[in-house]
């Protein structure tokens, strides 16, 4: 059984309900298992300002939990069409881990909510990459065979996945999105498995 890390900031709610979404859709695969994690708010000094354990949800995401997953689902709400502060704090912090090269050859997702419909959704999913394509990762993205994405009004790119919550987070996450979340984890756990023995410098 292999693990593949599930890593997300959420402030309302939507984006952690997309990465249960896709958590469901890396467990339908025989093989594989979700680790759910998330990363703590941070302060205007860029400080962590939560405990150390969180109070309801997941556990906190360490470095330790890169280099045991064997892939990597990570979301953020967007910020002015970046990744949200908390998520970039946590990334800036694994150095060691691209030192290291615990990620090369490890295939990855992102997924974001947003509250506008042209919010940035896609610069979002490309801020999240970079990072990960500079520690030797692989960007999974969601091919248009996938046909909710060619029928979705709410929120889906080849990207990765999106979700409308609107101004007011007044949009739940639709049957399209949730299809597609669930579509992306089992291609990001079949991609996982595949890419087991491939050999790391």
């Amino acid at each position: 059984m292999i693990e593949v890390l599930v890593l997300y900031y959420s402030r309302h709610g939507a984006t952690a309900q997309l990465a249960r979404e896709i958590a469901q859709g890396i467990d339908s695969v025989k093989g594989v298992t979700a680790r759910i994690r998330t990363v703590p708010a941070v302060s205007a000094n860029t400080e962590a300002t939560e405990p150390d354990i969180p109070e309801q949800g997941p556990p906190y995401a360490e470095t330790v939990d890169l280099k045991e997953c064997a892939g990597l689902a990570m979301g953020s709400p967007t910020r002015f069409g970046n990744m949200a502060a908390p998520m970039k704090y946590f990334l800036d912090g694994t150095v060691g881990t691209w030192l290291a090269g615990d990620l090369i050859n490890k295939p990855f997702c992102v997924f974001t909510s947003t509250g506008s419909l042209h919010g940035g959704q896609e610069t979002t999913l490309t801020t999240m990459a970079l990072p990960l394509i500079h520690h030797g990762m692989l960007w999974m993205g969601l091919p248009y065979s996938e046909q909710a994405l060619n029928d979705t009004s709410t929120g889906g790119t080849p990207y990765g996945v999106t979700h409308w919550a609107g101004g007011q987070g007044q949009h739940p996450i639709s049957e399209h999105e949730k299809t597609l979340a669930r579509a992306q984890g089992r291609r990001l756990a079949k991609a996982a498995l595949a890419l087991q023995h491939m050999d790391t410098p």
